[in-house]
């Protein structure tokens, strides 16, 4: 199996004419990934804290509903930040270091595929249950047209309802940790872009959780607490990944003589 993927990424890296970054341009700093890791686990902490120790406010039903819509939003902000954030990075770049950059872009590529996969099969798999994708009238109106009325299409259709049914069910359980599991992958290495430079990630990061608060901002709480917990909680993430944004550029800058300047070639 690591054969087979060690193939497949050297025929994208060929085909993209794929150049990694130097040593100088992405060094490797155990202290960065170490406060990276650290800020990525209390925010998780913080989360199931807020939500275990208050009230919903709604039911628990509506609230898991609420959460899986919310995910996909989410997730779909991700997408769309990161998407933002690189193409204005690589247009900021002299032409020759955009040229270079775009032959960098297989990880962050493969990275924002795997986040927009799963509430692409949590909406599948959704309709799929309830009935949205194909209700059981439709497929015995399919089946009647290559078997004709009868009781061999309603059969068909029953078997085939419950088979999606069954399907569907397993694939929305599924697709929910392994959303989950990929959104802290991607949001921990912020989509792979330091395979494009060493500067990006630290960029990218305050977009995107000042894009998921605004978004979290417009969609009201999910527990019922008190506001001053509330909104301190909801502004610590922020302003604890830009803190550290900051931090990460001024250590690139002083301990590896990393610049935006020069990593857009300027």
């Amino acid at each position: 199996m690591s054969g087979s993927g060690t193939m497949i990424g050297e025929f994208f890296h060929s085909a993209m004419g794929y150049a990694g970054p130097t040593a100088a341009e992405r060094p490797e700093d155990r202290l960065i990934t170490r406060m990276q890791r650290l800020r990525t686990v209390l925010g998780i902490v913080a989360a199931v804290w807020l939500v275990v120790a208050y009230p919903l406010a709604e039911g628990g039903q509506a609230f898991f509903v609420g959460k899986l819509v919310e995910l996909g939003i989410s997730c779909g902000i991700l997408v769309a930040g990161s998407v933002i954030g690189i193409a204005a990075f690589l247009i900021a770049g002299t032409p020759e270091r955009r040229r270079t950059f775009s032959r960098r872009l297989l990880g962050p590529f493969v990275s924002l595929f795997a986040l927009a996969l799963g509430p692409a099969l949590m909406w599948l798999s959704f309709a799929a249950i309830t009935g949205d994708l194909a209700s059981e009238g439709d497929l015995k109106d399919f089946y009647s047209s290559i078997t004709g009325p009868g009781i061999t299409a309603a059969i068909l259709a029953f078997l085939t309802a419950v088979i999606g049914w069954l399907i569907g069910l397993v694939v929305l359980i599924a697709s929910i940790p392994y959303t989950l599991v990929i959104a802290y992958t991607c949001v921990f290495s912020c989509f792979r872009t330091a395979d494009v430079h060493q500067l990006l990630p630290a960029l990218l990061s305050p977009l995107l959780v000042w894009s998921l608060f605004t978004f979290q901002l417009i969609n009201g709480p999910d527990v019922a607490a008190p506001p001053e917990v509330l909104y301190t909680f909801m502004l610590g993430g922020p302003l604890s990944v830009t803190g550290l944004s900051f931090w990460e550029v001024r250590r690139l800058r002083t301990h590896h003589g990393i610049t935006l300047r020069t990593a857009l070639g300027r």
